[in-house]
């Protein structure tokens, strides 16, 4: 199975910030000494070429992330201090994106270690989200005609606001996403079909909610689908409100994936959300969706 990363460019933040950047290397050693996966089947991601990029984003906004000339109030909305350093993470982090759905449709999945940038909107970024990665690699594969239909699955504990504004009004793409009732964003833009969930979900609610849904995801026929397998769900979560353990997040990503493989669409996995303290428990659930994989798919 190819998997890419991104971790190897990193970017500064300042002392105590909320972004847990370091769950990304952490992930690949836990993915390496759990021999989940092997080094050969962890490749460096590539830049995503600028032209793609602006398929989902406007110039304006590219070029102002592109050349640092980008105002502080819009960077404050993205979370995330701006240095040349995130510019190339962030272009990284889409082009692996763009690879492991390439892999996927080749092989029956493929996954980042990254992206699931879901919050991202045409001419802004949010929610530590600089690009959108499955709004960039949907609307480049439908106007190349790649693939005629495309769903995406994305179970991060926030909404996926900036899929359902860049891609909902596309015949072509079918956007579900479940995720925490009173959680962020605030302002909600609706999916293809959106599920709230209250605070204190357990797992045999949230099981229930996503095995009635996912019917309606495969009655689309997408001939790929994006897996946003964030771990944020997860009872320690800081940002995420819900209370999943960690056995009923492995059930999830079984049911998604299965799903896949039972009706042989292929599967990109991208990473989302994960904020738990110590961040050690992300990882290791991040770790624990590409086992559920293995095991789903012995490639």
């Amino acid at each position: 199975m190819n998997v890419y990363y991104s971790d190897h460019i990193t970017f500064p933040l300042p002392a105590g910030h909320r972004f847990p950047a370091a769950k990304y290397a952490l992930l690949r050693q836990e993915l390496l000494q759990q021999n989940i996966l092997q080094e050969r089947e962890l490749i460096p991601a590539t830049h995503i070429a600028p032209e793609i990029v602006t398929l989902a984003h406007t110039q304006a906004y590219f070029n102002s992330i592109l050349d640092g000339s980008i105002d502080d109030r819009s960077m404050r909305q993205i979370g995330i201090p701006w240095s040349p350093e995130l510019v190339r993470r962030s272009l990284s982090s889409v082009g692996g994106s763009l690879q492991a759905a390439q892999d996927a449709l080749r092989q029956g999945i493929a996954g980042n270690l990254g992206g699931g940038t879901h919050h991202a909107m045409a001419d802004q970024g949010r929610g530590f989200c600089v690009f959108n990665d499955l709004a960039i690699v949907s609307l480049y594969w439908l106007q190349n005609q790649i693939v005629r239909k495309i769903a995406i699955i994305d179970l991060d504990v926030h909404q996926g606001d900036g899929n359902a504004a860049l891609l909902g009004k596309n015949p072509h793409v079918f956007t579900f996403s479940m995720h925490g009732a009173k959680n962020y964003p605030f302002h909600r833009v609706p999916s293809t079909l959106d599920i709230d969930l209250p605070d204190g979900t357990q797992d045999q609610e949230y099981l229930a909610a996503l095995e009635n849904a996912l019917p309606r995801v495969l009655a689309f026929r997408p001939e790929i689908i994006f897996y946003l397998a964030g771990v944020d769900p997860l009872a320690e979560d800081r940002l995420g409100r819900l209370q999943l353990s960690m056995q009923g997040l492995a059930q999830r990503d079984y049911l998604v994936l299965n799903a896949c493989r039972s009706n042989q669409i292929p599967v990109a996995i991208v990473m989302g959300g994960g904020y738990a303290q110590p961040i050690e428990h992300t990882a290791r659930a991040h770790a624990q969706t590409y086992r559920v994989a293995k095991e789903i798919y012995p490639i």
